[in-house]
């Protein structure tokens, strides 16, 4: 397995490929009745550097890889070497490494994952989804979290969020299904002609065959995300959970359990219900287009 290229590839990347390997360690770990403390101790190390092992939340020693595998009995040298290589392979740098002087630790883990993904579902109520963020937009949002960075690091961070976007025009994209609250389009970030130009960037993206857009309007009142936004990124390979993925200020968490996982699934398939169908999407955001331009006619007339 190759690793992501700029912007995201079509195979598997470095984070996904840490848990693919994490999985196999652990299979192989419990099949042999081995506790966590003792495979620990095996590698000098700890119990809870395993569990960070096996859930693919760090990067792999080659050696420790090799004297677990001893541990668990695996002797097949064609099956170790294919392990040691992802092993290998999981410790090389995703295309957004260049971008480390802009990009917290716990940022990077989802561009991992968003690269790998084989489907993308996510509600917003504040911002456009970034994958589907102009320039001017982009940058925009970007002051209202950094207002205090300089030109430069703002520029940094905007071609950061750009460069992500290279995911859904590349060969063997994934599948975009965003659910946007009618506040965050009417919401004039940037300004009313940034916005403008927004809209009909969105509008446009809706004739991606792999972007599926919907509008849960005013109309709709209370829904079923109340609690805030999230992202649910699903993957090809049958080996991984699906993961959800919720933002927040200074941090983020990452959910894989079961019981999170569907309820979140859950909340995203009554947002899709009450939202307005995707056949709808390109007249509500075209209304939304009429609307800003006649509170621009009406502020010239006053």
């Amino acid at each position: 397995m190759a690793t992501a290229g700029q912007g995201g590839g079509p195979t598997t990347g470095p984070t996904v490929m840490r848990m693919l390997l994490g999985a196999h360690l652990r299979r192989l770990r419990e099949a042999q009745g081995v506790s966590r403390e003792d495979a620990g101790w095996r590698i000098r190390s700890s119990e809870s550097k395993i569990s960070r092992m096996e859930l693919g939340r760090v990067s792999f020693k080659e050696r420790d890889v090799a004297d677990l595998l001893t541990l668990y009995g695996l002797e097949d040298e064609d099956e170790r070497e294919r392990l040691l290589a992802r092993a290998r392979e999981a410790n090389t740098q995703g295309w957004w490494h260049r971008y480390g002087d802009v990009l917290p630790n716990w940022f990077q883990s989802y561009l991992g994952l968003e690269s790998s993904a084989s489907l993308i579902r996510t509600y917003e109520v504040q911002f456009v989804p970034g994958l589907l963020q102009t320039r001017d937009y982009a940058r925009a949002v970007v002051r209202l979290g950094h207002g205090h960075a300089s030109a430069e690091d703002i520029e940094r961070r905007v071609s950061l969020r750009l460069a992500r976007q290279r995911v859904l025009t590349r060969p063997s994209p994934p599948h975009l299904w965003a659910v946007v609250d009618e506040a965050a389009l009417r919401r004039p970030i940037g300004g009313r002609e940034v916005m403008r130009a927004q809209i009909e960037a969105l509008i446009e993206a809706t004739g991606l065959p792999n972007v599926r857009l919907q509008v849960i309007t005013f109309e709709a009142g209370g829904h079923a995300a109340a609690g805030g936004v999230f992202s649910i990124l699903r993957f090809p390979e049958e080996d991984l959970p699906d993961v959800v993925y919720i933002e927040q200020l200074t941090s983020a968490l990452y959910l894989d359990k079961r019981d999170d996982v569907d309820h979140y699934a859950a909340a995203m398939e009554t947002l899709c219900v009450e939202a307005e169908p995707p056949d709808r999407t390109i007249e509500v955001l075209t209304g939304i287009l009429r609307d800003l331009d006649a509170s621009a006619s009406d502020r010239k007339v006053q």
